[in-house]
């Protein structure tokens, strides 16, 4: 890169930023028509607000293994993974298969199958927690579901949540104020990764406490693990007061063969999961202690007409008993975390406020020293490097969640990995004026 490139683009991190959005828009028209076009029927122009962002959102046409092409003709590795929901990638050959093989068995069969008796037998045997589980459609529905059950089963009605939590569409809980999506139920924030005000609140509310619900790392927040001994001191808050302990591990799940819970140790009374348990179908599930899904058996409903269609129960009979195996999921962490390394290791090397937040598999771009080990509202600079960040990736060919996370995919291998960590280092060393401008001490 020339000097005077150099200057320009370390010049002033709001031109920088404008410069990149114009970029962007001028290398995609079509995609930017398709937006015109979708404001008339849908508002926002979308209907899914995570993937919505300025100028207009690139419109993805196909996808096959980590690759993507939008609208515009333009090819992206796909870091973004569907959100960790992607992780066999876009044409795993056996879930294909499959599923091919449910459509020609018919769609819906409006009867109990075969398929859900055998993926609910895998789940069982693989995380610790589950006795007994139930499906849905999504991992807003399991949480939502958990809750009730453990609302139900302790006769009470508070739930102690995270702040920066996320638990579905209905239960989000930002790192400050609140989101007028969620239900209004009584909730009681905690401040993540702090024992002695959890232990605090818990004890305070005690009389009226149903649930304790945690992420084992935060997901939107920001991939912020949970201290170790956070969740040990949840789990033993929940032992005192008689509440239903929840890892929603939507997300995490994909870190071990039973999860986080499995490589921690630390064994809730629920879990819910989703996304990727299905091969990517629409999918939820929740369960636990026997005990408590045993309301399920008789004065608890729990409808759904989708819970155990065809094409979810067939794809995550193979995705989850072929595929996705308890050594499959070690390598796929140990994957990520020697990738999380070689990336931190670039900030440092640049001497820039730069790194990566996460746990195997999952990792988020953070612009502040030292990282962050709980939620915190950024700065004005640290939203606009993270915006230059997301742009300039995609510049680069590489997809990922506008708010920095990464979630690898199987089909990312060696190749992809040294690709991105490149690019980070393009990044680190032709914005390094902006990043040491913009990024905060911790």
């Amino acid at each position: 890169m020339s000097t005077t490139t150099a200057l320009r683009r370390n010049s002033d991190l709001g031109a920088a930023l404008a410069e990149a959005r114009a970029a962007y828009a001028a290398a995609r028209p079509r995609s930017a028509a398709q937006h015109a076009q979708a404001r008339e029927v849908l508002p926002g122009g979308n209907t899914r607000s995570v993937l919505i962002y300025a100028p207009f959102p690139a419109t993805m046409v196909r996808g096959e293994d980590c690759r993507l092409w939008d609208l515009d003709g333009h090819t992206y590795l796909d870091l973004c993974g569907e959100y960790t929901a992607g992780l066999f990638g876009h044409s795993e050959p056996r879930i294909h298969r499959v599923l091919h093989a449910a459509l020609e068995g018919g769609i819906n069969l409006a009867a109990v199958g075969q398929g859900e008796e055998r993926l609910a037998r895998l789940l069982c045997g693989r995380f610790p927690s589950l006795e007994r589980v139930r499906f849905t459609n999504s991992g807003t529905e399991a949480n939502l579901m958990a809750l009730t059950a453990a609302r139900g089963f302790t006769g009470r009605g508070s739930t102690m949540v995270m702040r920066g939590g996320y638990h579905g569409g209905v239960l989000t809980f930002p790192a400050a104020g609140a989101s007028p999506a969620t239900l209004p139920l009584p909730f009681i924030p905690c401040t993540y990764n702090d024992s002695d005000e959890a232990a605090r609140l818990a004890r305070a509310h005690a009389a009226d406490l149903a649930a304790i619900i945690v992420e084992p790392m935060l997901g939107s927040g920001g991939c912020l693990p949970a201290r170790p001994e956070f969740l040990a001191t949840l789990r033993a808050l929940a032992d005192e007061t008689g509440a239903v302990l929840i890892f929603d591990e939507v997300m995490t799940s994909r870190m071990a063969g039973g999860g986080m819970q499995a490589r921690l140790g630390i064994t809730p009374d629920m879990t819910t999961l989703g996304k990727y348990i299905a091969g990517g179908m629409s999918f939820g599930a929740f369960g636990g202690r026997a005990d408590i899904m045993a309301q399920f058996d008789t004065t608890m409903p729990h409808a759904g007409t989708f819970n155990n269609n065809v094409l979810s129960m067939a794809a995550g009979g193979v995705a989850m008993g072929e595929i996705f195996t308890a050594e499959v999921a070690e390598a796929l962490f140990q994957r990520g975390e020697a990738l999380r390394a070689r990336l931190n290791e670039v900030g440092r090397k640049a001497g820039v406020p730069l790194g990566f937040t996460g746990l195997g598999s999952m990792m988020t771009v953070q612009f502040r020293q030292p990282l962050p080990d709980r939620p915190h509202a950024a700065s004005p600079a640290e939203e606009a490097l993270r915006e230059l960040f997301f742009f300039d990736m995609l510049a680069a060919g590489i997809y990922l969640a506008r708010r920095g996370m990464v979630a690898l995919s199987l089909p990312v291998g060696e190749a992809e990995m040294a690709r991105f960590v490149a690019a980070v280092g393009e990044f680190a060393e032709s914005r390094a004026e902006l990043l040491r401008a913009g990024g905060p001490a911790g």
